[in-house]
């Protein structure tokens, strides 16, 4: 079977299939705008702000745009301005946008050690959140968002979209139809490959960027204290200071999206390994290059990897059941194919189907029905998706795969105590 899913069937189709998340102190009135303040506007946030304009009806108003740049500020401003018709407020502080009583909810898409400092305020402040992934830069400061977030009663959604993509929908669907019987074993993978004059991360620097227009001390945030430096600041990713490299940036949105089509939580155990093999001639600290193992309760094994040097196989999910293989390919492609039993499958297996669909642009569809969901959450009319207990879930993995590669041992986890220690 062959298909392809409309934009107007992907909408219908991307509605909430979880429960839970935060309860709503107080739903926005049908005609009643939401005022929201846009928090780190570059690459992401930039795209975040087109995407929520693009996937979300009115009414709402971005009535604030906050970076530590001033030319992404502008470039934000004058999104808003085309694209919503108003002048939003600018400001290097986003302290600023949280006092701002007028303020409903903000976005949160700076690098990742300063998600938990700012959502923790936003919370503080009463504002509903949507947060990028990771949920924080550690396992200990994603636990205190999620300690806070019950206390504080608003709508947050952590941003690993993927739960938002019908492909990964319908694949959930089909495991708990049981399509594939049993499922101990998933490989999930992400490969690269730039030419040598565009290094893995290391994006452009803007010409004019200097002291003056860069707020240094802002980006720092609570990571140690340096002179300033450009590479720091604009490819964050690559230091362990802002980031957990592939773990974190890549790996999570995996581990997640295996955990919602799996019904899983988190792993009982992970070793990993890997280091700079392709991209050597700079200061990277974060490895191009990632393997890591997981070991889940109920005799489930997930088997990562990650390479910045070939992107043959581009980036997916194959789930391996003892009936059947499920595989979602650069979150556009669903492929099913029966186990074949060398030509002696049993009846109800061999009656199956191969299945194969396609939904074109289907990131850019996930990412806005993720933000409308975030959205008609904080309107009372659905439950967020990824609530900070399952962006928790999801992004533990991550911070184990981290602490096993920076160690050089296998880290436990302990469901119960909330706790890892290396064996």
């Amino acid at each position: 079977m062959k298909d392809s899913i409309s934009r107007r069937n992907f909408i219908r189709g991307s509605a909430p299939v979880i429960a839970g998340g935060p309860a709503v102190l107080r739903a926005l009135g049908a005609n009643e705008r939401l005022n929201i303040g846009l928090i780190g506007a570059g690459g992401r946030g930039y795209y975040l702000l087109e995407r929520l304009y693009k996937g979300v009806s009115p009414p709402f108003q971005v009535t604030w745009v906050c970076d530590a740049y001033d030319g992404r500020i502008a470039r934000a401003k004058d999104r808003v301005q085309t694209m919503g018709g108003n002048t939003p407020k600018t400001t290097r502080e986003y302290r600023d946008i949280l006092a701002d009583p007028e303020v409903d909810a903000v976005i949160i898409a700076t690098p990742e050690h300063l998600h938990h400092s700012m959502t923790i305020a936003a919370l503080k402040a009463g504002k509903h959140v949507y947060v990028e992934k990771p949920i924080a830069h550690t396992i200990e400061e994603g636990q205190e968002i999620v300690r806070v977030a019950r206390k504080a009663g608003k709508v947050v959604q952590v941003g690993t979209q993927n739960r938002s993509n019908p492909l990964y929908i319908k694949a959930k669907e089909m495991v708990e139809q049981g399509l594939l019987g049993e499922i101990h074993y998933v490989r999930a993978f992400w490969y690269r490959n730039s030419l040598e004059d565009n290094p893995a991360w290391r994006y452009p620097i803007p010409p004019d960027a200097d002291e003056t227009n860069t707020d240094w001390q802002r980006f720092l945030g609570p990571a140690p204290k340096r002179p300033f430096n450009k590479a720091r600041f604009y490819q964050w990713r690559l230091y362990w200071d802002y980031s957990g490299g592939i773990s974190t940036d890549l790996l999570v949105h995996q581990t997640d999206i295996t955990n919602f089509v799996c019904s899983k939580t988190v792993p009982l155990s992970c070793m990993a390994s890997g280091g700079i093999y392709r991209w050597v001639n700079d200061d990277r600290e974060v490895p191009d290059t990632l393997s890591a193992i997981y070991e889940y309760p109920g005799r489930f094994h997930v088997n990562y990897s990650c390479y910045f040097g070939n992107d043959h196989f581009g980036y997916g999910e194959q789930f391996l059941g003892n009936e059947g293989t499920l595989e979602v390919l650069n979150r556009q492609y669903l492929n099913f194919y029966p186990e074949k039993f060398g030509g002696k499958a049993p009846p109800h297996v061999a009656a199956r189907k191969e299945v194969k669909l396609h939904i074109p642009n289907a990131d850019n569809l996930s990412v806005e029905a993720h933000l409308r969901n975030w959205i008609e959450a904080i309107r009372g009319k659905e439950k967020v998706l990824v609530p900070p207990e399952v962006g928790q879930q999801g992004a533990i993995p991550g911070h184990l795969a981290t602490l096993s590669y920076r160690h050089g041992k296998k880290v436990y986890w302990d469901e119960k105590t909330e706790r890892y220690r290396f064996g």
